[in-house]
């Protein structure tokens, strides 16, 4: 069964996922909402079972842990044994 809370966090996910592409190529255009990615990475990161480092935005755990965007040496090492595990597959 799907709650109501479940439908429209399954939303926020998938809209801020969504608007980062959309924004991706662009220049002078805003991010999502920052409530709207901190929800986002919080979700992303249950479903990954780890945080992601805390010194990333939240955007750019959004994109890395989804494979929106790879991530340099640095962030693959900061990742850890999470590395491995990504990108996560939402489907």
């Amino acid at each position: 069964m799907l709650t109501t809370g479940d439908y429209l966090s399954a939303y926020v996910l998938e809209w801020t996922l969504h608007h980062l592409d959309l924004i991706a190529h662009l220049t002078g255009t805003t991010e999502p909402p920052a409530e709207s990615l901190a929800r986002t990475r919080a979700m992303l990161e249950q479903i990954a079972g780890a945080p992601f480092p805390g010194t990333w935005s939240d955007a750019d755990a959004l994109l890395i842990g989804t494979g929106r965007r790879a991530p340099s040496a640095a962030e693959r090492t900061a990742l850890g044994r999470l590395a491995p595990r990504l990108p996560l597959i939402l489907g």
